[in-house]
Parts: C-alpha cells; sequence; structure tokens
C-alpha cells in the first residue's frame, strides 16, 4: 500500500509498523505514537543553530601556492550540546578543482556552555582577496532523526600574495652588485660612481684610475676604487591594459611582469636605490611611493596582489603624464609592457620624448616561448607554415625594438622564465655603467 504525506514521512524514517493508513493525523499519531514521540525528543534536544556565536581567527595572508590555514571557534551557550556537520564557504579559486568538499566540511561536538574550533585549509589558484561566504550548520539530535538547520555569516579575508618565483635569483645578483659596490676585488668607474677608497695598483687595472699624488707619497702605486651611486630613484611602470592579459603559459603576462618587478625591486633597494610603483591602463591601479627600504617589498607585494589586466586599450598619454608626475626627477623608468608593432607605434612612440628625454628608459616585455619553438619546426607543410608565421612575428617584434632603441631606450626581451633576472642583469650594467 502506498503511503504520502506526514504517514509517509514516518514509514520512512520508523521501524514500527504504519499498519492501516489512516488519513487523520490523529489516526497516524496513535499508530506511531512511540515514533512521533522520539522524533519530537530528537528535535527538541537538538542544539539551536541561531544561538550558537562563531568568530575567525588564522592567516591574513599567503602566497600564491601556498596554503592558508583559518580557524573557525563555535561557542554553544544553549543547555543542549552540539553535534554538527557544518559547511565553511569560501569564494571560488579559494582550493584546488576537486578538493573543495573534503576540505570545506567538518563535523565537530561541543558541550553546552563550552567551545570548540575547527580548522579549515585553503588553497588558493589565484592571487587576491578571497572572501569567506558563509557558515552552514546542521545540528543533529542524539538519535539523528531530526535536525536543526541554519547559516551564519562570519567575515574574514585572505589576501593571495604573487608567489615571487624569481628569489631564487637574488642571492646571484646580490653577488654581482657587492662587486659593483666595491666589496670585493672588482670594481668600477664610470661616470655615475662615486670614490671609495685607495689600493695597490695590480696589473690589469684601467691606469686613468691610477692616483699619482698618493703614488709620489708611497713607495708603491696607488689606485683610486670607484662604487656606484646609490639613493637613485627606480618608477616601476606596469602597463594593466589589454595586452597583459594575454596568457604565456598558465598565467598572464602581467604575472610574468610582477615576478620581475618584484626582483629588481628587492635588487635595487639593497643597493640602496629608491623603488616606486605605478600600475596603469586608463587610470591608477596602483600606486607606492616614499618606502624604506625594508618595506618596499612588502608594500609592493600588497599592492600587487589585487592586480588583474583589464580589458582595455593603455592610455599611453594619461600613462606619460602620470608617470612624469610621479618621477619629477631624473629616474630610471622601468617600463612592463607589449612589444607588438600597434600599441608601440600608435600609443608609445609619439609620447616617448617626453620621458626619455628626462628620465633613463628601461622596457621590459614578456615574449612568448611558443613562438620561438614553432619558428624553429620541421617536418610538413602545417609546421612550414607555423614556423614562417612565427618568423614574421619574431621580425616585426625585432623591428619594433630597434625602433625604441633609437630612441635610447633599453631593452628586455625574454620568456617569463629568463625575463627577471634578464632584468636583473640590465640594471645591473646600467649601474656600473653610472647611467642611472
Amino acid at each position: 500500500m502506498a503511503f504520502t504525506g506526514r504517514a509517509a514521512l514516518l514509514a520512512a524514517l520508523g521501524s514500527v509498523p504504519i499498519g492501516i493508513w489512516d488519513p487523520s493525523w490523529t489516526g497516524i499519531l496513535a499508530v506511531n505514537a512511540p515514533l512521533a514521540a522520539a522524533c519530537a525528543c530528537d528535535f527538541a534536544l537538538a542544539a539551536p543553530v541561531r544561538r550558537l556565536r562563531l568568530t575567525r581567527s588564522g592567516d591574513t595572508s599567503t602566497r600564491l601556492g601556498d596554503a592558508a590555514d583559518v580557524t573557525l571557534t563555535i561557542s554553544n551557550p544553549s543547555n543542549r550540546p552540539l553535534r554538527a556537520q557544518l559547511r565553511d564557504a569560501w569564494t571560488p579559486s579559494s582550493w584546488q578543482p576537486g578538493t573543495e568538499t573534503a576540505a570545506s566540511r567538518h563535523r565537530t561536538t561541543v558541550p553546552a556552555g563550552e567551545r570548540r574550533r575547527v580548522t579549515t585549509r585553503l588553497r588558493p589558484t589565484r592571487r587576491g582577496d578571497r572572501q569567506a561566504d558563509r557558515v552552514t550548520i546542521r545540528s543533529y539530535g542524539p538519535l539523528g532523526l531530526f535536525t536543526r538547520q541554519g547559516s551564519h555569516k562570519v567575515p574574514w579575508t585572505v589576501r593571495v600574495l604573487p608567489p615571487f618565483t624569481s628569489r631564487k635569483h637574488l642571492p646571484s645578483k646580490l653577488s654581482r652588485l657587492r662587486e659593483l659596490d666595491g666589496r670585493t676585488s672588482v670594481l668600477t668607474r664610470g661616470e655615475g660612481t662615486e670614490f671609495d677608497s685607495l689600493r695597490e695598483y695590480v696589473p690589469g687595472d684601467d691606469t686613468r684610475s691610477i692616483d699619482w699624488r698618493a703614488t709620489a707619497r708611497q713607495s708603491t702605486v696607488a689606485v683610486r676604487t670607484w662604487r656606484p651611486e646609490r639613493d637613485r630613484h627606480l618608477l616601476l611602470v606596469l602597463d594593466t591594459g589589454r595586452t597583459s592579459a594575454g596568457r604565456v603559459g598558465d598565467a598572464p603576462r602581467l604575472d610574468a611582469s610582477m615576478d620581475a618587478a618584484l626582483l629588481l625591486a628587492a635588487l635595487a633597494s639593497r643597493a640602496g636605490d629608491r623603488v616606486d610603483l605605478l600600475a596603469y591602463d586608463r587610470r591608477v591601479r596602483a600606486l607606492v611611493q616614499g618606502r624604506t627600504a625594508g618595506d618596499v617589498l612588502p608594500s609592493l607585494v600588497n599592492a600587487m596582489a589585487t592586480l588583474e589586466p583589464e580589458l582595455v586599450e593603455t592610455d599611453a598619454r594619461g600613462l606619460t603624464a602620470t608617470t612624469l608626475r610621479s618621477a619629477p626627477r631624473r629616474s630610471l623608468l622601468v617600463l612592463f609592457t607589449t612589444l607588438d608593432a600597434a600599441p608601440i607605434e600608435e600609443g608609445l612612440l609619439p609620447v616617448l620624448p617626453q620621458l626619455t628625454q628626462r628620465h633613463t628608459v628601461l622596457l621590459a616585455s614578456v615574449a612568448d616561448p611558443h613562438v620561438a619553438r614553432m619558428a624553429k619546426a620541421r617536418g610538413n607543410t602545417e609546421s612550414v607554415y607555423k614556423a614562417a608565421s612565427a618568423a614574421q612575428a619574431q621580425t616585426e617584434r625585432q623591428r619594433t625594438a630597434d625602433q625604441l632603441r633609437r630612441h635610447g631606450v633599453t631593452i628586455v626581451d625574454a620568456t617569463p622564465d629568463e625575463l627577471a633576472p634578464a632584468l636583473a642583469d640590465a640594471y645591473l650594467e646600467l649601474k656600473a655603467a653610472g647611467r642611472l
């Protein structure tokens, strides 16, 4: 016999035979009185969800690729123990695909008047701010027949910072910097350098560095040593327009540019130079100025965390005007943008003289390694056509770079893995040549 409504519910939950169906609720209760009493008692003994008090603590930031632990404290002020299953919901991309269910669901028991903690481990897959959504709690009675359910808003934000994978290159670049800085036997001299000290001449030294007055006062030939000037100003300019959204490998070009900017900032701050950041497309997306050497890298990482490419054409005139306001004195401008012909020829080239007449300009661009592989491909007709197309793209890119070099711009064009160390080397060469 088929049952519907309350009779079907009680028949499914209970083990007591339902007997002959009575369409009235009174008849059902009379036949199933023990089950009904058990359900009512179970519901009454389930801890109320609304009265629970929830707070959060734990990590507020993490690097992309690392984990963040956020602890949820559940306080039970009622006189009934809480037996619960809860779901700690967060915004998408807070976990690796397929792991959200296991990571966000917890079982806990909180005795009356006590509190317990559960920890949710996040593994974000994107930069930016990951927000806690809500905590949904299902409170069970002692028999598990009935539950109470409700949700609580418990705000929390975890900022996912850029991974800074290029920091592995920092020790070798600092070693080169110490050579330039006169702390090892390899010393430099140039237009933009400062006198450091005197030492004895060794074969191979530049004879122009000999100090004849000091030599006359002692029995050995003395040479001057030099060190690069400190307290130079660097302005890192990130183009966040549509060209920065192009993906190279698994990440947009903007991410590779940020990684290179962080390595350069770390190196320059160790060299005693001041580093600022400007992110721009049609308006200022981030601006970091006036930070001390110890605070500049955390400030840059925090500012870059929420940057995303904007699908708009970059306003080159607005970028130039904002750059000149941000760097009123002579500086090294490091512009992270594309070497594509159209944006350079129509946007940057007409306004470039305004930058080069006052500042030293270095342009860093992310090259696609897939194009280089295509250019070498052979074997069939399709591969040959692809190789021809890739070679044409490389030629056009080189032509654009040559145009910029004729305006005095230093070019660093490298793949995402090579851009950061190549940019650091270019900075050290400029510093050794006294061009900062």
